[in-house]
């Protein structure tokens, strides 16, 4: 159980930099990066109470289209369309939300990291250099947060400082 506990923590505990002002301008683009992805990239695939009405989505739902797109794929994809639309739109919405918060910013940033290359070589790849470009966005920010965290703005560093707390 140590054993565990320790890895939770080195998940969790984000990389500050010397000083504030540098983790506030590595935090700019994860919280804005994460609200644009849960906001309009993820709702609109994935039901939660901010999707737009007219997808006429139920909590936690992928939009009936979605699951077609995925199965296109091919090889695993297109076993288990629902399953892997569910995933990757999950990754967005919820992913999203958790950037924006700096909560879980490594695990989430690794599976958006996953979503994202799935969309840029199976999906966008055909449409030009700014067909994938919001992927490409969207995994360059997954990119620098699987390594730095959430940094000290963001829920990770009030968790990872009450488990140094509770070590005391």
């Amino acid at each position: 159980m140590k054993k565990f506990k320790h890895l939770v923590i080195r998940l969790i505990r984000p990389v500050k930099q010397s000083k504030w002002y540098a983790d506030l301008l590595f935090a700019i683009p994860r919280i804005v990066g994460g609200l644009l992805l849960t906001i309009d990239f993820g709702s609109s695939k994935f039901g939660m109470p901010w999707s737009p009405a007219e997808k006429e989505l139920g909590l936690f739902e992928v939009v009936d289209w979605f699951p077609e797109d995925v199965k296109a794929f091919g090889g695993i994809f297109a076993l288990a369309p629902t399953f892997f639309a569910w995933m990757g739109a999950a990754s967005e919405a919820i992913g999203g939300l958790f950037w924006a918060l700096g909560f879980n910013t490594r695990m989430t940033s690794f599976l958006i990291m996953c979503t994202m290359l799935t969309a840029i070589f199976l999906q966008k790849w055909g449409e030009g250099t700014w067909g994938m470009l919001p992927a490409m966005g969207f995994l360059w920010i997954a990119m620098f947060t699987l390594v730095l965290g959430s940094g000290r703005f963001g829920l990770d560093a009030l968790i990872s400082r009450k488990f140094n707390q509770s070590k005391s």
